[in-house]
């Protein structure tokens, strides 16, 4: 094992020999790898060497003992120090104390003082090794399992079960952001939760696994952690806006490799760390009110989420392509959803133009179109019955910096 490095620095020759004659060094592990009669040439041999123990005189000439402790503890804040002192410098010895030194040596040196001391100095080099080694193999065990220990800290976090000085901890651990996920989303295979055994438990199992690693490849430019909850749903942390169009394509490209049709639930995180919980619960919620719908109405809602941008889109166009009567499709929709058909779509349109305002450089006009309105009026008017603001207004406010946001609001 590589010996421990001594640097002795004292203007008088007799004092460094004495030091360097009365202690056995290999009995210690240690080694006197250089000597200095000034603090200026003690400071460039100690940086050479690295050493790890120096033995200090407080009055040399050049650069004095404190002022190289001071350098030796900012450039090689491990080294143990050790100060020689006489009995008229002992209140200068107490500065030196304060510069966290392990212990001092009066002149002249006791062979069994130093002795003590230098095997004192040797077990506190041993302690902190072995402190040294635990946090590295701590360390290296928290790398190997991060991605398991992510998704436990995870499953407790979206289950309301940590504080907000606790998840920031964890955060920090597990190298994390430690700021608030931007989103947080549920991916949802029915076929999964059927009752009619279609497909084994290892086939699902399968799939499931197929299914993250689709997702997590798509989403590679984003931090997230993808997990799965205790009733087998894929949950996903994520830090950075996902926009509507990526989800989409990932629920296509799930049926384009794996032919099985998967819905991505997702929300925004509103608040503080612990809101996260709350988000995950608003999914849970949406894909129990989702799966309870009939058939007829999330074909509906699918078609509508396909086609709001036609201007011409009507109740009448879409119960055409379900084959089913206006009045039927109206009414099983306020039944279902407790809204109108107008209102589902309206509200499609302006979810569609709050992204397209706060990620795009559009016009109003363009957004406007892209949305599936004929006029710019139209939108704004139907924009401002939604959201309280016209969208000029919705983007100067999104747009603005915290600080002066409360200023203009």
């Amino acid at each position: 094992m590589e010996k421990w490095k001594v640097l002795i620095a004292d203007d008088e020759e007799i004092i460094r020999e004495g030091i360097r004659e009365a202690v056995n060094w290999d009995e210690f592990q240690m080694e006197v790898v250089a000597e200095a009669e000034d603090g200026e040439e003690a400071l460039k041999l100690a940086l050479k060497h690295g050493i790890h123990v120096l033995l200090v005189d407080l009055s040399m000439p050049i650069m004095d003992g404190i002022t190289l402790m001071k350098h030796i503890r900012q450039k090689l804040p491990d080294c143990r120090m050790i100060v020689i002192t006489g009995h008229d410098e002992f209140a200068y010895a107490q500065e030196a104390l304060r510069l966290q030194v392990d212990d001092y040596i009066l002149k002249p040196t006791n062979p069994k003082q130093l002795h003590e001391v230098i095997s004192k100095v040797k077990q506190e080099l041993e302690r902190e090794r072995e402190q040294k080694r635990y946090v590295e193999l701590l360390s290296s065990q928290i790398q190997k399992n991060l991605p398991l220990l992510r998704q436990q800290f995870c499953l407790a976090w979206v289950a309301g079960e940590m504080t907000e000085t606790e998840i920031m901890k964890q955060l920090q651990l597990l190298q994390l952001p430690s700021s608030c996920p931007n989103q947080v989303a549920i991916v949802y295979w029915s076929e999964f939760f059927a009752n009619q055994p279609v497909m084994s438990e290892r086939d699902k199992q399968l799939f499931l696994f197929a299914i993250e690693n689709i997702i997590s490849e798509l989403l590679d430019v984003y931090e997230k952690v993808v997990f799965r909850d205790q009733f087998g749903l894929i949950v996903l942390c994520i830090w950075g806006r996902v926009t509507e169009e990526m989800w989409t394509q990932l629920e296509e490209s799930v049926k384009k490799y794996l032919n099985v049709k998967v819905n991505i639930y997702t929300e925004t995180v509103k608040g503080s760390l612990t809101q996260v919980a709350d988000a995950y619960q608003q999914c849970k919620t949406r894909i129990y009110n989702e799966s309870h719908i009939s058939p007829i109405v999330r074909r509906a809602k699918q078609y509508i989420q396909e086609h709001f941008s036609e201007p011409d889109l009507t109740l009448e166009s879409v119960a055409q392509s379900l084959n089913v009567s206006p009045v039927y499709l109206s009414r099983i929709i306020k039944q279902e959803l407790g809204t109108s058909f107008v209102s589902l779509l309206t509200k499609t349109r302006i979810k569609k133009a709050i992204e397209l305002l706060t990620s795009t450089d559009l016009s109003i006009h363009e957004i406007s179109e892209r949305v599936g309105y004929d006029t710019q009026h139209y939108f704004s008017t139907a924009f401002k019955k939604v959201v309280g603001v016209s969208p000029n207004q919705y983007r100067k406010r999104v747009l603005l910096p915290d600080s002066m946001r409360k200023h203009h609001l």
